[in-house]
């Protein structure tokens, strides 16, 4: 039996973080599919903080374009360009994008209209090649801080022990 993800809400961002490295080392130890540890990760993400959307875009076109993977919450974009919106310019850019009110980012997509803050991390592989990169939104503005930077890119660093081969399009 897998364990019941914790509701970290009140606990302290880093501490919360801690927490679910722990947690991501127990359920995926032995594992190198990256396909299970996007799945994993959104779970974890979404129900531990109450997220409005938590999830994957990976990359299928290198450099040029972003498609929906696992993820938890409301219907996700199916497609996004590299360059395009938040997601596009981490991906572009190869760095984590914060974004304390999404309605003042350029070219923001909006696939949910609740969204008002977001936080999007490059994820790469045992290459070092950019495989996707994590999505968050938040139904609150400045919902995410440099805790949030930290804590995530450790728990995206999983995927370094991982080997992505897209699906042709």
């Amino acid at each position: 039996m897998e364990p019941v993800i914790p509701d970290l809400r009140a606990v302290p961002r880093a501490d919360a973080y801690a927490r679910l490295l722990e947690m991501q080392a127990l359920l995926l130890h032995d594992s190198t599919d990256a396909i299970a540890g996007m799945a994993t990760l959104s779970a974890m993400l979404h129900h531990a903080f109450g997220h409005l959307w938590t999830g994957f875009y990976r990359v299928v076109e290198r450099d040029r374009l972003l498609r929906v993977g696992p993820y938890q919450g409301s219907l996700g974009c199916q497609d996004i360009a590299f360059g395009r919106g938040v997601c596009g310019t981490a991906a572009a850019e190869r760095r984590t994008v914060v974004v304390p009110d999404v309605h003042a980012f350029p070219g923001h997509i909006a696939c949910d209209a609740r969204s008002q803050s977001e936080i999007v991390v490059p994820v790469y592989d045992a290459t070092g090649a950019l495989m996707a990169v994590l999505d968050i939104d938040s139904p609150v503005l400045d919902a995410f801080g440099d805790d949030d930077v930290a804590g995530l890119e450790r728990l995206v660093a999983w995927f370094t022990r991982t080997t992505y081969v897209p699906v042709p399009a």
